[in-house]
């Protein structure tokens, strides 16, 4: 199954308001099965998640500009197609 890494860094200009629209979006792939994995880093600088079920990065990387973190410029999200043992 190929997984794709999604690092999303919070710009200085992040704004709260744009957590609970991000969190709906991480839902709805959850729901699509289409997230593995997610989750803030402790110190607050941002989170990652984990896609799956996506057959090319092409497809990933739209996927993630719909995110509304990106929609937003909130965060810097980086992919990553992850090959994991």
């Amino acid at each position: 199954m190929k997984l794709y890494l999604v690092l999303a860094m919070r710009k200085p200009s992040f704004d709260d308001a744009v957590i609970a629209p991000h969190i709906a979006f991480l839902n709805a792939l959850d729901a699509k099965d289409q997230l593995h994995l997610t989750g803030g880093f402790s110190d607050g600088t941002g989170g990652a998640y984990v896609l799956k079920n996506i057959e090319t990065l092409e497809a990933a990387k739209a996927i993630v500009a719909a995110d509304p973190l990106a929609l937003h410029g909130s965060s810097e999200l980086i992919i990553h197609e992850w090959n994991t043992r």
